[in-house]
């Protein structure tokens, strides 16, 4: 039974590329796990200097980080919808850390 070698060398080619891109992937990864190291460590000190929860809750500022990293994402040729996404539910868990944060220091 013939085999069609042009076929399985750019299956193989699409492997490798694949591994390459996933190795890529995780290097990302690392930076952005060490970015949202770097914005807990400020959050945590941002705990400590807010008087209650309605400025840790602060909605006006989230929906101007909101309109911020959407406009980012824009020029960057990105999904505003999925930075969006993605940032209020760091958001969100970020503000839940500072509570504790703040309740700890009471």
């Amino acid at each position: 039974m013939p085999t069609d070698h042009g076929l399985d060398k750019n299956a193989q080619a699409d492997k490798e590329q694949l591994a390459a891109v996933r190795v890529a992937v995780d290097e990302v990864d690392e930076q952005i796990v060490s970015l949202i190291a770097r914005r807990e460590r400020l959050i945590r000190i941002a705990g400590t200097l807010k008087g209650d929860s309605a400025e840790v809750r602060a909605p006006g500022r989230v929906e101007r980080i909101i309109e911020h990293v959407r406009s980012a994402a824009e020029k960057k040729g990105i999904d505003p919808g999925l930075v969006e996404t993605t940032y209020r539910t760091m958001i969100s868990e970020f503000i839940e850390l500072e509570l504790k944060v703040q309740k700890d220091n009471d």
